[in-house]
């Protein structure tokens, strides 16, 4: 008897949907990198779906010596549903920016990041 409900504990545990944390696969412009021209979009491509209305990222001007200054962006969930689609208000001037994101999955579990790129 022990065995059979060792046995039916494993196999329910094998077919049990494997729920993993969605991973940033890349980025463009790719994190660390120094683009000549900004961006009109900043896309961010992740290993899973994504759950839109929990999902999103902010942009900051880094300005030394003083705090980051907020870039509007309007973001969403692109239309595969595994990236992260981010548009700035205004063309971006010369200068280095900071992307912080976060996002969801089916998993529920919020995962952030960042990553920085340079403009000029």
């Amino acid at each position: 008897m022990r065995r059979i409900l060792l046995g039916l504990a494993l196999s329910a545990s094998l077919s049990a949907p494997v729920l993993a944390h969605p991973k940033l696969l890349g980025a463009s412009p790719a994190a660390d990198t120094t683009v000549a021209t900004a961006p009109r979009t900043l896309v961010l491509n992740f290993s899973e779906k994504l759950i839109a209305p929990m999902s999103g990222a902010e942009l900051t001007m880094i300005m030394p010596g003083m705090a980051g200054h907020a870039i509007p962006v309007k973001t969403s969930v692109g239309a595969d549903g595994r990236s992260l689609v981010l548009v700035p208000a205004s063309p971006l001037p010369r200068g280095q920016y900071q992307v912080d994101w976060h996002v969801v999955s089916a998993d529920t579990h919020r995962i952030t990041g960042s990553y920085k790129i340079q403009v000029g």
